[in-house]
């Protein structure tokens, strides 16, 4: 499971399920004690005669009332694994099923046979991943799945669990993945440089700088940069004091922003592709020694 403080709250949201007649009776509710729940806002109505907790997650709980389970990017998005773009709702349905409510247009329904049990509120997490490869363009893709890699949501069996439920044509994403990836913006921008044909070292620790996103070709440090972990003050002057002990070790350093990377990745890939192409400043002495780390 996930290396978070939130691991507990992932597996709540795993496991979650709606809860039925029976279920409510195994629990020593009768009809007038559900009844109270349900005013008391301690028990939630979904549809006819499903039921879940008011603990239960906004997301699960939309889905839950339109029949289906929560899947695809939204699933992910809401466990915190990287998704590029996830503001429409993505839902599970189970093939066959019938007299559902009606839905929102902006819902995208992804029909399947799913693996997950009947009353789940939460798709399969394999079963999720492998419809977000298909719902997002490669890169993206990618990056989600080493987001999930990282995080410790799968490991490597899981992985290649998720590509045994994809046509054949994903195969080849599945050479490209690097678990070391901290962040989908760092997947994202390693992607561009492998694109630009350069030397890429990944979580590389510095004697005197510490651990930078990557070098390239031996003398361009790149740090992917976001709001979440360089927006205080504290962060940013950690920031500039490791960037000035770079230099003086003869490094150039870039930190393209989470921004620029998600929105503007051409303008990006442009200034990379200038500076890789000009080299470094010439060196009398260089003593660049990078020490490569996971």
């Amino acid at each position: 499971m996930p290396r978070l403080s939130s691991a507990e709250d992932a597996l709540k949201i795993l496991d979650a399920r709606t809860l039925g007649p029976d279920d409510l009776r195994r629990a020593g509710l009768t009809r007038h004690g559900v009844a109270a729940a349900v005013r008391s806002g301690g028990l939630l109505r979904l549809r006819q005669g499903r039921y879940a907790t008011a603990d239960t997650h906004p997301e699960l709980l939309a889905a839950g009332r339109l029949g289906g389970t929560l899947g695809c990017v939204s699933l992910l998005a809401t466990l915190g694994i990287f998704v590029h773009t996830s503001s429409a709702p993505h839902l599970h349905f189970e093939r066959g099923t019938t007299r559902l409510p009606r839905r929102d247009a902006r819902v995208t329904a992804h029909w399947r046979t799913a693996r997950t049990p009947r009353h789940a509120l939460a798709a399969d997490l394999v079963e999720a991943l492998a419809q977000a490869i298909r719902c997002q363009p490669p890169r993206h893709a990618l990056a989600t799945l080493e987001s999930a890699w990282h995080q410790g949501f799968v490991d490597e069996h899981s992985v290649d669990s998720v590509f045994e439920l994809l046509p054949r044509r994903f195969r080849p994403l599945r050479d490209l993945l690097d678990p070391r990836s901290e962040s989908g913006t760092e997947t994202l921008v390693r992607l561009m440089l492998r694109s630009l044909g350069c030397d890429i070292d990944v979580q590389v620790r510095i004697a005197g700088v510490g651990r930078v996103d990557f070098v390239v070709d031996g003398w361009l440090i790149i740090e992917c940069d976001s709001a979440q972990h360089h927006s205080g003050w504290d962060a940013q002057r950690r920031d500039r004091r490791r960037d000035l002990a770079a230099a003086a070790l003869g490094y150039t350093t870039v930190r393209p922003i989470a921004e620029d990377i998600l929105f503007t990745p051409e303008r990006v890939l442009h200034s990379l592709r200038e500076a890789i192409s000009r080299g470094p400043l010439p060196l009398r002495n260089s003593t660049r020694i990078p020490q490569r780390g996971r």
